[in-house]
């Protein structure tokens, strides 16, 4: 899956938030200064090419909705992150937390408590 940009993400987001939407409402609940409408068309039109919207037609216009979950994006996002930063480690990312210490010897053993539940779960 491609990476997306700053906007395009922020767009997402809408998406997610909102479901179903026009471009026209896309830009009505975005902050100010508010994008152009043409702007926000050609950046929906992107991430449609890209897989991430799909979109119904209604005579002359489009509803576009997402095609991919915020969950699903959060999965493929981090799994592309660990590749490029931490050699596809995912040691080095909870290295990395513990050195900064953003993470906890406790909160390390909870997780690998919650791991070894989903495992077990899934093989039954």
């Amino acid at each position: 899956m491609k990476h997306l940009t700053n906007r395009e993400e922020e767009i997402m987001e809408i998406f997610w938030e909102k479901g179903a939407i026009y471009v026209k409402d896309i830009v009505d609940v975005m902050p100010e200064p508010k994008p152009h409408y043409n702007t926000v068309s050609t950046i929906v039109r992107g991430l449609e090419e890209k897989g991430f919207v799909g979109h119904e037609q209604f005579g002359n216009t489009h509803r576009y909705h997402a095609v991919i979950t915020r969950e699903e994006f959060s999965k493929i996002t981090i799994k592309n992150m660990v590749g490029k930063y931490f050699n596809k480690s995912y040691a080095s990312v909870v290295s990395m937390f513990v050195e900064e210490e953003n993470i906890s010897i406790e909160e390390i053993k909870e997780l690998i408590k919650q791991a070894k539940s989903v495992k077990n779960d899934s093989h039954e």
